[in-house]
Formats: structure tokens, C-alpha cells, sequence
């Protein structure tokens, strides 16, 4: 959780992608007129309108020598693409592309149509050589290219996002769910939007013909499509992304060497792994969450940065989000959202401000005293869309320099039940005085050149950091923990 200000609203505007008629241009791709949910133009803009969201809620990693390397190689691949080919109509070929590193440990590369590609820090870590990343972003070019958003946005109809179920719990999908909660509702729905499977197979082969035209070895994005598998099976089946929606990884690790052979037959020398550029590029990247911006362990939330800590009660799942900490319980029907309010001075003003909110009925409000934290506390009524009256449970308190809200909800008829429990949380924020984790410092990946061969299991310590797992270090190296490594191999080994 970083220092920004967030709304919280109570039921997401149910924003439709289609805008209302369908219009019809050129696909970029194929030179063909189809219908679009989109003009060209319309796409641009609401590509730059969802980056500032994008940005603003996840971060940009903070490496501009990475970022650049990023930029550099989708920009290479770009011009080997439908969209700068002579053919190609000018608007298409004036377009400009941006490329971003996200500041998120998820494995995740996505598009905004317009020409916004991101991949994450999480993402560059599970990837080997500048191969495989040249593959993952022709994958994500040939989805702008081809204008997949926009065919998509003229056949399918978005219902309302309401804050109990699915938005918070989209994990179930592949998708950080609770994100959904702090981006505007065309954003969230674009991340939402999954292509068909004919779109996903139309961005492998373009990726492919991309990378191969740039002379890389195309088919090593079987690898990583290969890493995406195991690490569904690590985590019980749901692949952790938003390349959940993508054809089954088992399906590309066998059809991308095909494709890849096809272009070699075409007389496109596939030569270029460059695996030494890549791995000197992510030496020392940041692995896994950041636990300088939150952490949870055994029980308690803390934040090292911001100097404090609260109870996560039991059967609660914890969420940190860039902007909030959400807690949503297994049967997901009681939620508490955990915000710093930089509108309002003080915990009174905090609180009167939200239950001034329209649609919302004040039941009572008082002062509030937590853990040597004096505050203010309010409780109030909402009706939801489908007739359910929710009742909400507001306590604001100042730490630090900071008015800090805890907001806690379920249906006006469970919330007795609830009552006790977001109570305790409340009541259980205080200073982070431990000097151990105040102290902390984020997990990196060291590369080491073996001096020996042996099984890859020989090369881990004896201790990994922040409960990571030593099949998880082989995912990232791509490897078997059983598997022979020969002397001279650089390896990815996570360290604190």
C-alpha cells in the first residue's frame, strides 16, 4: 500500500464498452472492413485515458535502464508489424506505441488498444532471454494491430461490477480482482475483457512472425508458455493472470515451434537468443511482493514504511492493493477496506465527508478510541440495485501524519454477526515497533554463474525468503528441481 487517496463507491457504473452502434474500418491485419465497437481515434483515447489509471494503481517500476531496454524492443518488433507496413493506411502507421514495466510481482503482460503494452516486473523474471520477451510482446503488439479490443467491444455487453462477489474475488478468473475496485469502469473492463480463442491464436502467430522477422528464436515462447503451466499447476490450476483467458499454455508449447518452422522455411533465420543482455538487465529485480509497502505474517498485517499494524481476522483473505488493503472472508459477504484519506485533516471530517456521500443513511456516529489512537466512527445504511441494504461500519484514525479509514460492510441483516470482527481490527491498529520488520528489505534475484554441475536443487540455500518455495525458483530459471545443471549456467536466486 503506497500513500494515495482512494473513493470508494458502492456499486461500479455499469460503463458498456460498445458506445452504442457498431462502426466499420479496416482491420490493420488482414486490410479487410469489418465492425468495430471503436473508431481508430476513439481506441487512442481510450488507450491514453486507461494508462494514467494503469499507472496510477499499479506503478512503474522504478529502473529506467530496464524500462528503456523494454521500450527499445517493442519498438524493434513494431516496425516489422502490420501496423508500419507500406500497405498499411498512414493513421495506422502514425501511431505511436508506449511500452511499460509495471511495478507488480504478478506474471502479466497485457494491451490497451491505442497502443499501450505493459509487461511486469513478475513477468520479466520467469522469462530467460530477450527471445522469449520479444515473443511475449509481438503476442501483445499483434492485439492492438489487429484491433481484438475493439472487434470484441462491438459483440459483447458488460453487466454492473457490484463490490460483494466477483470484483473483489476475480482471482477465481485470473485476475487481481480487487483492483477492480480503485479503476473506473471502462478500465476495468478492458483488463477484464478476454479475447476469443481465434484472437489469442491470431497474436501467437503474429507475435511469432514478429520475433521471427527480427531474427529471433521465435519458438523459445513455448518455454514461457511452459513456465505459465506450471506455475497453474503450483497454484492449484487458475493460471495467476490475465493470460488466464489465453489458449491452454499445453496447446502453444507444441503449435509455436510450428509456427516458428514455417517462418524458418520462409528463409527467416531465427538466430537471436541474446540470454546474457536479458539476465544482466533483471540482475537484481525486485521478486515477489514488496514487503517495504505491507506484508502479512502470522495473523497481523504490517507496513513497514508507514510504521504500523493490524489484526487480519481469521478465514479473511488480505488484498494489498497499491492504494488500499482489502479483507474479504471465504464466503465473501463481509469486506473491510483499509484507505489513507488525503482530503480531510482529521478523523471527524473524514468520516462526516463519506456519510455526506448521496445514497447513503447515517445510523449513528461518535468518537472512537482504538489501541492509543484516538478517532471517529460512523455507522450508515446503503441500498444496493437489486434491492440489498448494506450496512457499513466507518472508522477513521491518524497515525503518522496521516487520516487513515478502515470501512467494513456486509447486508444490514449479517452485520451483528460481523460487527465483533471488524471491531477487532479497528481496535487493534497500532505503532509497528518491531525492529526486524521495520527493517525489512524486498526480495531481489542474484544471478550466480555455477562453478560446478549438479542438480538444480543443489544450487538453492539453505533458507528462502518471505516463504518462497524452491519450486517456485525453478519455475523462474525454467528448470526441474531434479534437472542436471551444467558448470557455467547463470541461475536467478531470490535473496533478502
Amino acid at each position: 500500500m503506497k500513500i494515495r487517496s482512494v473513493y470508494f463507491t458502492l456499486i461500479m457504473a455499469a460503463a458498456v464498452l460498445v458506445s452504442g452502434c457498431m462502426k466499420v474500418g479496416v482491420n490493420p491485419v488482414s486490410g479487410n472492413k469489418r465492425a468495430f465497437g471503436y473508431s481508430w481515434e476513439q481506441e487512442i483515447e481510450i488507450g491514453k485515458q486507461a494508462d494514467s489509471e494503469v499507472i496510477a494503481q499499479y506503478g512503474l517500476y522504478e529502473n529506467e535502464e530496464l524500462s528503456n531496454y523494454v521500450s527499445d524492443l517493442g519498438q524493434e518488433l513494431l516496425e516489422v508489424s502490420h501496423l508500419r507496413r507500406d500497405d498499411t493506411k498512414e493513421k495506422f502507421r502514425n501511431t505511436e506505441f508506449t511500452f511499460r514495466v509495471l511495478n507488480s510481482p504478478v506474471v502479466n503482460a497485457f494491451a490497451l488498444p491505442g497502443g499501450y503494452i505493459y509487461v511486469t516486473r513478475g513477468l520479466l523474471a520467469h522469462l530467460d532471454n530477450e527471445a522469449q520477451l520479444a515473443m511475449v510482446l509481438g503476442h501483445e503488439i499483434a492485439h492492438v494491430a489487429a484491433r481484438h479490443a475493439s472487434q470484441r467491444a462491438a459483440t459483447q455487453q458488460f453487466g454492473q461490477l457490484a463490490v460483494i462477489g466477483g470484483a473483489i474475488l476475480g482471482q477465481s478468473l485470473g485476475y487481481d480482482g480487487a483492483n477492480i475496485l480503485e479503476l473506473s469502469s471502462q478500465t476495468a473492463q478492458l483488463l477484464f475483457l478476454k479475447y476469443s480463442r481465434d484472437a489469442e491464436r491470431e497474436s501467437d502467430a503474429l507475435g511469432v512472425e514478429y520475433s521471427a522477422m527480427k531474427n529471433y528464436k521465435a519458438a523459445e515462447g513455448a518455454e514461457f508458455f511452459t513456465s505459465l503451466e506450471r506455475i497453474s499447476e503450483s497454484q492449484g490450476g487458475g493460471i495467476p493472470t490475465l493470460l488466464s483467458s489465453h489458449p491452454d499454455p499445453g496447446d502453444r508449447e507444441e503449435r509455436i515451434p510450428q509456427l516458428a518452422q514455417e517462418w524458418a522455411e520462409k528463409g527467416y533465420e531465427q538466430t537471436i537468443l541474446d540470454k546474457e543482455e536479458f539476465m544482466g538487465m533483471i540482475d537484481n529485480i525486485m521478486f515477489a511482493e514488496n514487503p517495504r509497502e505491507g506484508f502479512v505474517r502470522d495473523g497481523m498485517f504490517y507496513h513497514p514504511d508507514l510504521e504500523f499494524q493490524f489484526p487480519v481476522p481469521p478465514a479473511f483473505q488480505l488484498y494489498n492493493q497499491s492504494s488500499s488493503v482489502i479483507m474479504v472472508n471465504e464466503a465473501q459477504d463481509a469486506i473491510m477496506q483499509f484507505t489513507i484519506d488525503s482530503e480531510n485533516s482529521t478523523p471527524e471530517s473524514s468520516v462526516r465527508a463519506f456519510l455526506s456521500q448521496e445514497g447513503l443513511t447515517t445510523v449513528e456516529q461518535a468518537n472512537f478510541s482504538g489501541s492509543g489512537f484516538n478517532g471517529y466512527q460512523g455507522i450508515a445504511t446503503a441500498q444496493m440495485e437489486d434491492g440489498t441494504e448494506l450496512m457499513l461500519q466507518l472508522t477513521a484514525l491518524s497515525h503518522g501524519g496521516n487520516v487513515y479509514r478502515f470501512l467494513s460492510y456486509t447486508t444490514t441483516a449479517q452485520f451483528d454477526d460481523y460487527r465483533s470482527t471488524f471491531s477487532s481490527v479497528t481496535q487493534g491498529f497500532s505503532d509497528l515497533r518491531d525492529t526486524s520488520i521495520l527493517n525489512i528489505r524486498p526480495v531481489r534475484l542474484n544471478l550466480i554463474t555455477t562453478s560446478r554441475s549438479g542438480p538444480f536443487s543443489s544450487f538453492l540455500p539453505n533458507e528462502l525468503p518471505m516463504e518462497i518455495q524452491p519450486l517456485d525458483v525453478a519455475i523462474i530459471n525454467q528448470v526441474e528441481m531434479d534437472e542436471n545443471i551444467p558448470t557455467g549456467t547463470v541461475l536467478k536466486i531470490p535473496v533478502q
